[in-house]
């Protein structure tokens, strides 16, 4: 069975690429199956993002050119075997695909070589994305002669551009795609909330995510699942849960199609916030509806990153965690102790929206460069948002006792901090907060059912 918008789409899509490169060719390599263990025991397939974008085709072993010159598209790949009906079902064909996608000129994946030879005999230039798989790098390698050490470097920056460029701005179409996983996500963060009690496992727990995201479609990222919130993306689900503890579940799910979601919620497990989880809370949750109210077309994410930044401040200092002036507090980066990453990224086919391209291509321009300060360097998009984009909203704050240790045997910024208060909160954990926003004309709009995540709502569900 094939899932896919109308081949209109994907022809449209090609078209607009081609007026942004207005000549060369363009070469996608789609993904093969990955075995993790022996050959016939392979993980669970996921297509190239930007072949799926151009070409929408979510099976293994394809690839295809599109020569901008000409405005054609040749798609490459094999027809099934008896051996693959036996063991898989009826495949699509050839044709099918190709009508699907809407290209005209299709041929065994063999026949790749062949033309890729023959327009680079013919002098054209030959563009492609980087590549993040071993496999793509040698099939790069045979084809094209560039060493797989070279090729991210020599990877067409104006391929890249005109990508992210694209791929940035949502049709009402991936939208609706986004919807549909974030009504996934929805229950897969109210199970959590309905069922961490104290001596439920975290593993129990992430299992349970695991599965609800798999009847809908995957998990768009390994579930973050965890009662130590102070490590930004930990994978370990070893802990049984206690009364009094603060449960962090960072995770989404991804459509039959593509598109992903990603939301953050923290929970008290027992259903009942102390008053000093209760003070903190409050204030990542001010920084998540302070970056809802200013995120709007023409507005830089930094600078949304940056008011959220003194939201975050001025609430440890009313804990008693920071002091002095929260605006130079800012500034020279003081916050960053407790807020060490960026408040999003850009979010769609990818639940890290084309960052395999790079970072600085996707989150940021020439009007806004990324800085080297700490903390403010971990911003992933700092551009200027735009109608139809799609980001996450997601602040925190963490006591991580390293870090802590690291700055105060250096009085780092000692101006603003108070870390002898900070002993009381070596335990703490860490808690975020994270939606996910499309920017529309007026302002953004928090996609899919609202998932709870004020403190009477938590407090209630989780009883």
């Amino acid at each position: 069975m094939i899932t896919m918008f109308s081949s209109q789409t994907y022809q449209k899509r090609r078209a607009a690429l081609g007026k942004e490169m207005a000549s060369g060719v363009a070469l996608f390599m789609g993904n093969g199956e990955t075995p993790y263990n022996y050959p016939a025991n392979a993980y669970r397939f996921r297509q190239d993002s930007s072949f799926l974008y151009c070409f929408g085709i979510n099976e293994p072993d394809m690839a295809a050119l599109a020569d901008f010159d000409e405005g054609i598209a040749y798609l490459f790949g094999n027809e099934s075997t008896l051996d693959d009906v036996i063991w898989m079902g009826e495949q699509p064909s050839m044709a099918d695909r190709a009508n699907a996608a809407g290209v005209d000129n299709y041929f065994p994946l063999s026949a790749l070589a062949e033309m890729v030879d023959r327009f680079m005999r013919q002098g054209r230039n030959i563009h492609y994305l980087p590549p993040y798989r071993g496999e793509t790098r040698l099939q790069l390698f045979r084809l094209l002669g560039i060493h797989p050490d070279e090729q991210r470097e020599k990877a067409s920056e104006a391929l890249i551009r005109a990508v992210v460029k694209m791929r940035l701005v949502k049709e009402p179409q991936e939208i609706d795609q986004i919807e549909q996983s974030m009504n996934t996500a929805y229950r897969m963060h109210t199970h959590v909330m309905r069922h961490a009690r104290a001596g439920v496992t975290e593993q129990e727990l992430a299992g349970a995510v695991e599965g609800i995201a798999a009847a809908d479609g995957a998990v768009s990222f390994p579930v973050i699942l965890t009662v130590n919130g102070q490590t930004l993306h930990n994978h370990y689900h070893g802990n049984t849960l206690r009364n009094g503890q603060l449960l962090l579940t960072d995770a989404g799910s991804e459509t039959a199609m593509g598109y992903a979601s990603d939301i953050t919620r923290t929970i008290p497990v027992g259903g009942k916030f102390d008053e000093r989880q209760r003070l903190i809370y409050q204030t990542v949750l001010n920084a998540n509806l302070k970056a809802i109210e200013l995120s709007r077309p023409n507005v830089a994410y930094r600078d949304v990153h940056l008011a959220v930044a003194r939201v975050i401040a001025g609430g440890l200092q009313q804990a008693g965690l920071m002091k002095g002036d929260m605006d130079d507090a800012v500034a020279q980066g003081a916050h960053s102790l407790f807020f060490p990453h960026g408040l999003g990224h850009a979010m769609g086919l990818d639940v890290h929206d084309m960052e395999g391209m790079g970072e600085n291509y996707v989150g940021y321009d020439d009007t806004v460069r990324r800085s080297t300060q700490f903390g403010l360097s971990s911003v992933r998009f700092g551009r200027k948002l735009e109608a139809g984009y799609v980001v996450t909203d997601e602040p925190g704050i963490y006591f991580i006792p390293a870090l802590m240790n690291r700055w105060e045997a250096d009085r780092k910024y000692e101006q603003f901090i108070n870390y002898g208060a900070l002993t009381a909160y070596r335990d703490f954990g860490g808690i975020r907060i994270e939606d996910d926003l499309l920017i529309t004309p007026e302002g953004c709009r928090v996609l899919g059912k609202p998932i709870p995540k004020s403190v009477e709502e938590l407090e209630n569900i989780c009883k």
